[in-house]
């Protein structure tokens, strides 16, 4: 089992809660818990020095402003500044965070090995994932269905360009003439219809504000 835990969470009954149960569940020698992202990265960062590294880190993804001047502000950033000085570090997010899409992402881009979803069985999930991926394994709460959303959409710029004239409020008629100002093109009327039409389509919206909700909810725009 991990030797030493890192525990990064804003609430100090989580984490009250969190490090209770891992001591009565897992045999673990060192669980070191803080409220603020800046804290937990500067205890990484001296165990790293010392020589005597976290070999796992449970962290939130969000982290609520308090009284104490914050560099890095959320876990995403966390996660970033301790795997550049310590890469090989295990890491479990533990977040209210239900969005396949966006969890999917933390897995590619954070290279995350675990993520369990706030619940009523939180602790439990937790107490597994560790186990799991201690065992070299990765976890992700089973209510979470990462493949859900199997269908990638690729976006070019094209549609990238259009997603922002829609989403600062243009209509299609707006557009059209914004990008003629602007010597963009395609440009023509019936281009612009299509391309959104296709882009209601493809993410099922009902209307453009809908289109832009889902789009911005699923961290695409």
């Amino acid at each position: 089992m991990f030797a030493k835990v890192l525990i990064a969470e804003d609430f100090q009954d989580t984490n009250n809660g969190i490090v209770a149960a891992l001591t009565k569940k897992l045999s673990i020698a060192e669980i070191k818990e803080e409220l603020y992202c800046d804290k937990a990265y500067n205890r990484a960062a001296v165990a790293c020095k010392n020589n005597v590294p976290f070999q796992l880190l449970v962290t939130d993804l969000q982290f609520k402003e308090g009284y104490v001047d914050r560099k890095l502000t959320s876990g995403i950033e966390l996660i970033k500044a301790i795997k550049n000085i310590q890469p090989t570090i295990k890491v479990i997010v533990n977040s209210m965070e239900d969005n396949p899409t966006k969890i999917k992402t933390l897995f590619k881009e954070q290279k995350i090995n675990g993520f369990v979803c706030k619940g009523r069985e939180n602790l439990n999930e937790l107490i597994t994932a560790i186990q799991e991926v201690y065992n070299g394994n990765s976890y992700v709460s089973p209510q979470i269905n990462l493949n859900a959303n199997n269908t990638i959409i690729e976006l070019d710029d094209f549609d990238l360009l259009i997603l922002k004239e829609l989403a600062d409020g243009l209509s299609k008629k707006e557009i059209v003439k914004k990008f003629k100002q602007n010597n963009i093109s395609p440009n023509s009327e019936s281009t612009i219809d299509k391309r959104v039409g296709k882009l209601f389509d493809d993410f099922k919206a009902k209307n453009t504000t809908h289109l832009i909700a889902k789009l911005t909810r699923d961290g695409i725009i």
